[in-house]
């Protein structure tokens, strides 16, 4: 399974972090709505996802943009770094 990993310019993790605050979703309910469409991922790899410490997987990139109702553009937006 191929993960997707951050370079100097796009930070998905902190991405995934921004969108999932701003539609008040906690991890843990996050969490769960990515493992209701038969995805793996913890409570666990979502907090080292989002801090930029584990790659994330394809499948579970495209789980987490159908559950934060996003697009690719928006989980892969540049940072202002």
């Amino acid at each position: 399974m191929e993960t997707i990993r951050n370079d100097e310019r796009i930070c998905i993790g902190a991405n995934i972090r921004r969108i999932r605050k701003e539609r008040r979703i906690g991890q843990t309910e996050l969490v769960g709505m990515v493992q209701l469409q038969g995805i793996n991922l913890t409570r666990e790899s979502l907090v080292k996802i989002e801090r930029g410490i584990q790659h994330v997987k394809a499948s579970q990139l495209k789980a987490i943009k159908d559950a934060l109702q996003t697009s690719y553009d928006e989980l892969l937006t540049e940072s202002s770094n």
